[in-house]
């Protein structure tokens, strides 16, 4: 954790945020064989994948009613509270996404819309190996029945028993998914790209996952099936300045390192002293930590930067384009200004990572490894298509069609000037 960096120069960013690596030729190497297989093969391979990665014998692939049924009696009550009230947050605050038609008359007798229609075919990845993330059902299944999307395939490993998380199992009863299958990795994103004898084949696949899981994401898109976004290893960034509390930012820091040992926590500070008091308070905290050895991993990829002039401070940030940005001040929300490129951002000293990661309502599903730049994380919009439709009246298509009928000529296009020139030929003949 001696990765301090003081006021570095512009020129020094790039390789200061250098995130932790994969080699992405060996990854492709084993990831596509599987997509194969699996393609091939269907119910055969998914299963042969399961014993091989995770020890799982599994006879049938689809988790059965009963077994949705038995598992919520293994839910402790007090987190089914929990869940509830997370559900309902979530669900307001991406119902309030839906978009309302409207008409839009651009020239006497000619109407334009969008509207929103629902991606038919969804395909949902929930991780479920050292974290099943429950949380993840959430986050996907809610915006995908709020927007309407009529086949939801939801994915998820088995254990060694054969037995999926009963968490999991009681999130889905909870919000209405029955379609719920046991497969994980990549054989399960090549099981809904392709289709196999149990598993339909699904239009778009959402979630996160490990290297090979991505890897596979990125593959099929290849392929022409839609993925959510481009995404690696978690990561987050914390502003932090004298009005920040270092116990709270390194509470953060860490509740971000225990991800994954290939995670990514970035510090940028006001001063050398927030930079000490978070460092200590990290060393002491990590000390209680059930996961705390992949949190000490994930710190070797930490990054301290104090960074004296805040608009400086906030270029590098956007620079840096972090999944989840913190900004650890009593002026969060002034601050929040100077932000353009985040997936999500928590402002103030009472905002911490894990309120977006499970309950505040907005969605954890965000893009990483810079692509915050250009991609915006999960929302309603994810599940539906943007149609746009058009209504031209005899009076509308006189008003515009000279314009089209010039437009297209001077491209060379007389074909597209003759489907005006036709119509406007048969409404002067009709007169």
């Amino acid at each position: 954790m001696e990765n301090i960096f003081i006021n570095p120069l512009q020129e020094e960013w790039k390789a200061i945020f250098r995130r932790p690596a994969f080699d992405s030729n060996a990854l492709e190497s084993i990831v596509a064989p599987i997509l194969l297989d699996v393609k091939l093969r269907g119910d055969a391979a998914v299963k042969k994948y399961a014993a091989k990665f995770d020890c799982s014998d599994l006879e049938v692939l689809k988790v059965s009613e009963q077994e949705i049924m038995e598992a919520a009696v293994l839910v402790e009550d007090k987190l089914k509270v929990a869940i509830e009230l997370a559900k309902n947050n979530i669900t307001k605050f991406h119902e309030a996404q839906r978009e309302v038609v409207t008409q839009i008359e651009t020239t006497t007798g000619v109407i334009c819309w969008r509207k929103s229609i629902a991606i038919e075919k969804v395909g949902l990845y929930i991780p479920g190996g050292t974290a099943p993330l429950f949380s993840t059902l959430l986050m996907l299944g809610i915006p995908a029945l709020l927007a309407g999307c009529s086949d939801i395939v939801v994915c998820t490993p088995a254990d060694k028993n054969g037995k999926v998380n009963p968490v999991i199992l009681y999130v889905a009863q909870l919000i209405g998914l029955k379609n719920i299958y046991k497969a994980g990795g990549a054989q399960a994103i090549a099981a809904m790209a392709y289709g196999t004898e149990t598993i339909p084949q699904v239009h778009k696949i959402f979630g996160p996952g490990n290297q090979y899981v991505t890897g596979a994401k990125q593959l099929v898109n290849k392929e022409g099936i839609a993925i959510d976004m481009p995404a690696g290893p978690s990561e987050v960034a914390v502003y932090a300045d004298e009005t920040s509390t270092a116990g709270f930012v390194a509470a953060d820091l860490l509740s971000q390192a225990e991800h994954g040992a290939d995670s990514q926590v970035i510090l940028v500070a006001s001063s050398q002293g927030v930079v000490a008091a978070v460092k200590n308070e990290i060393d002491k905290q990590l000390l209680v930590l059930v996961r705390n050895e992949i949190a000490l991993k994930a710190l070797q990829n930490a990054r301290f930067i104090v960074m004296e002039k805040v608009d400086i401070a906030f270029e590098l940030l956007n620079e840096y384009a972090a999944e989840h940005l913190i900004i650890a001040s009593d002026k969060a929300l002034q601050l929040a200004d100077k932000v353009v490129n985040a997936g999500s951002v928590f402002l103030g000293n009472f905002s911490p990572e894990s309120v977006g990661d499970y309950a505040s309502g907005t969605n954890h599903t965000l893009p990483t490894n810079g692509y915050a730049k250009a991609y915006s994380g999960v929302s309603l919009d994810s599940f539906v298509k943007k149609v746009t439709f058009q209504q031209v009246s005899k009076a509308g298509i006189k008003n515009i069609g000279y314009a089209v009928e010039i437009m297209a000529l001077a491209e060379g296009l007389d074909a597209h000037k003759n489907a005006v020139s036709i119509r406007l030929k048969s409404i002067q003949r009709a007169k």
